[in-house]
């Protein structure tokens, strides 16, 4: 018999984090301090717990022991304050390949130059909660780049303009050239962000996401690179779908995200954390391109469905993102997490009910069918 669990979790204080941020997402009590991520999942990093006592298991990651099942899924809240690194995500094989190799080599999972937590991929979508969530989402053609340098030039003096020639002539030669030589640790690239910067901080109208990045990067190659990626603006129920090899950084606001279940992270700046230049341009996408909007799906009445399957990179993804706004049925493929964002709802499923109001978690341990009464915004974590 299918059982409806209450769940809760205590949010990660990563410093980019929105002071009460989840919080505030979810009407809980304040902290006083950063919150950047609620984990909702079986991440044995910070697995979620029961709400109340009296279940024979401790932890979700004690459930997919106890049970034989997996968890195609990790579901966050998420709310940045403030720019989270460049990053990108290994496909499967990658991912199982860099494991191993790193397992081989007895490189603890704990190391600091561990890049490889896990074999699994780590694909993932992000919806926002509220308008204004901003994000930088893969490579943009490089004639767009080619016009900030262009527009910084403008403003530059000699010694600016020869620092910036040289970014731009790189620039020319192609998206992977621009992008290798920026990591390379070159004495040039420092000149070229130290002129960059300089610029865009005499001209922060002009110049906006550039000076951001600098003041919070100061020196930072990554600053450089951002120029380089889609720079976009998301509504509230706007989402972004972030396949393997494509480079992203979430720059401030609150969303959901669900993504596979799994840590692995490549890194290229914008971070006080391991970046490794070698490993994350060997899972690079440097195919240019607009940022890969994902649009939802109408499943039924009050439903629609963030479903990464209805784009060519995201066949074989095995999870989906529900959202209920209304009184609605619907069915999950796996166990799922259902958490409200707004409103009230209750759920039921097999005679039993269970709230899902405003900042409540509930977790639906099998396959099923649900009955959703009530209004306002809920989103549900479920396998396909």
């Amino acid at each position: 018999m299918t059982s409806l669990i209450p769940l809760t979790n205590t949010p990660r204080d990563y410093a980019w984090g929105t002071i009460d941020g989840i919080a505030g997402a979810l009407g809980w009590d304040a902290t006083g301090g950063p919150e950047a991520e609620l984990w909702l999942g079986a991440h044995p990093l910070s697995p979620s717990r029961p709400a109340r006592a009296g279940q024979p298991w401790a932890d979700l990651a004690d459930w997919e022991q106890r049970s034989g099942v997996v968890l195609p899924y990790l579901l966050k809240v998420l709310a940045a304050s403030s720019p989270l690194s460049l990053q990108a995500h290994p496909t499967r094989d990658q991912a199982a390949e860099g494991f191993a190799r790193e397992e081989g080599d007895g490189i603890p999972l704990t190391a600091r130059e561990r890049n490889y937590k896990d074999p699994n991929a780590k694909p993932e979508l992000i919806v926002a909660v509220d308008d204004g969530f901003e994000a930088l989402c893969g490579f943009r053609p490089a004639g767009e780049t080619l016009a900030v340098i262009d527009a910084l030039l403008a403003q530059a003096d000699q010694g600016d303009a020869d620092a910036l020639g040289v970014w731009r002539a790189q620039t020319t030669a192609g998206t992977h050239d621009a992008f290798a030589w920026l990591l390379s640790d070159a004495d040039d690239v420092d000149r070229a962000v130290d002129a960059a910067s300089r610029i865009a901080q005499s001209h922060p109208r002009r110049f906006g996401l550039l000076d951001r990045l600098s003041r919070a990067y100061p020196g930072d190659p990554g600053v450089l690179v951002a120029q380089m990626l889609n720079h976009v603006t998301l509504a509230a129920g706007e989402s972004l779908w972030l396949p393997a090899g494509n480079i992203h950084a979430y720059l401030q606001g609150t969303g959901v995200e669900l993504m596979g279940p799994s840590d692995n992270v490549l890194r290229g700046g914008l971070t006080p954390k391991h970046v490794d230049r070698d490993e994350l341009q060997k899972v690079l996408d440097f195919t240019p391109g607009p940022a890969s909007w994902l649009t939802p799906v109408t499943v039924s009445t009050n439903v629609v469905s963030y479903r990464p399957a209805s784009l060519p990179s995201g066949e074989g993804v095995d999870f989906e993102l529900l959202l209920v706004t209304g009184d609605a049925v619907f069915t999950t493929g796996s166990a799922a997490i259902a958490v409200g964002v707004e409103g009230a709802y209750t759920l039921t499923v097999d005679g039993q009910d269970a709230a899902a109001a405003r900042g409540d978690i509930v977790f639906i341990d099998e396959p099923t069918e649900v009955r959703a009464t009530g209004a306002g915004r809920l989103f549900i974590a479920t396998g396909v």
